[in-house]
């Protein structure tokens, strides 16, 4: 083969830079985890935003609010990962 083409590839790769997905991919993630723990809640009967944490929450909200949790904390990555 052509030294220059593998001179222009080498070249290539050394110069490109890596991406990031950033807070569109951040918000998108958080737009998600936030409709299903809507449909979380709408399935226990309630309606998210309107119940306090307190001594009677009952226990399918507070599995709802443990799981948006997990899932917020997944689009930390989400927001970082490289994209090519």
């Amino acid at each position: 083969m052509n030294k220059t083409f593998f001179l222009i590839i080498w070249i290539s790769c050394l110069t490109q830079l890596s991406v990031l997905a950033g807070p569109l991919a951040y918000g998108i993630c958080q737009t998600g985890c936030n409709a299903i723990v809507v449909a979380c809640y709408a399935a226990a009967g309630y309606t998210f935003g309107t119940v306090t944490a307190g001594a009677a929450t009952p226990y399918v909200i507070l599995v709802c609010n443990a799981s948006l949790g997990t899932c917020m904390a997944c689009c930390i990555a989400a927001g970082f990962a490289p994209t090519p």
